[in-house]
């Protein structure tokens, strides 16, 4: 086989491997395209139907936080804290302090023209799907409630390990969620209001979880 036969032949099996590779990510655009919209549509009767397809590809990485003509806007302001605990070799447990995750957050979108989806969403729409799957009792009930709970417990540690590289076997999670404060006058108003959202304030605190290998 000549040398231009040999180069025509690898050009057409690039040319194929190229050719497979664009109609497999059009494929998949167009599948989340397609599975998004249904999840965001009013209920029909497609949607319906295949609704655990849906719930599948859309939970727990690309859910969104809104529907097709009834927007959904948060109510409230969520303080999301974590501290870390750590069994030492002479078997003490070393608790360290509380870490204002939501802070580190607000912190990289503050004066940021393009804040990643990551800083803006990822913790705070995880801990909503959390509560949504567990009311106020912590009882992982169904596989979807296992998954996020082991989703919004990753994240904590994530950004933990992020933070000083510390170890650690054991994270805990503290929320704070407080009312949004009414618009106020200019007289004060607003002043009062923030100080009636805070006394409304209610802490929860979650029971310490394990901080697996895969985490």
């Amino acid at each position: 086989m000549s040398s231009q036969v040999r180069s025509q032949v690898r050009s057409q099996v690039r040319r194929g491997a190229l050719n497979t590779a664009v109609a497999l990510c059009l494929a998949t655009a167009l599948t989340h395209i397609g599975l998004v919209f249904l999840h965001v549509a009013p209920s029909n009767a497609v949607s319906q139907r295949f609704n655990s397809q849906v719930d599948a590809w859309i939970y727990p990485l690309f859910e969104q936080n809104w529907r097709l003509f009834a927007p959904d806007p948060d109510s409230v302001n969520r303080q999301i804290s974590a501290r870390t605990a750590h069994t030492a070799p002479d078997g003490s447990v070393q608790v360290g302090d509380w870490v204002d995750l939501t802070a580190v957050d607000s912190s990289a979108i503050e004066h940021n023209a393009f804040p990643s989806h990551t800083s803006q969403n990822m913790l705070r729409r995880s801990w909503t799907s959390y509560v949504e799957l567990h009311g106020g009792d912590d009882l992982s009930r169904s596989d979807r409630a296992v998954m996020m709970q082991r989703y919004l417990r990753n994240i904590a540690a994530d950004r933990m390990a992020e933070r000083d590289g510390k170890p650690f076997e054991n994270i805990q999670l503290r929320v704070v969620t407080l009312p949004v404060a009414a618009q106020g006058s200019a007289d004060g108003g607003r002043s009062a209001a923030a100080v009636t959202a805070a006394k409304n304030a209610e802490t929860r605190l979650l029971p310490w979880w394990k901080v697996t290998s895969d985490a």
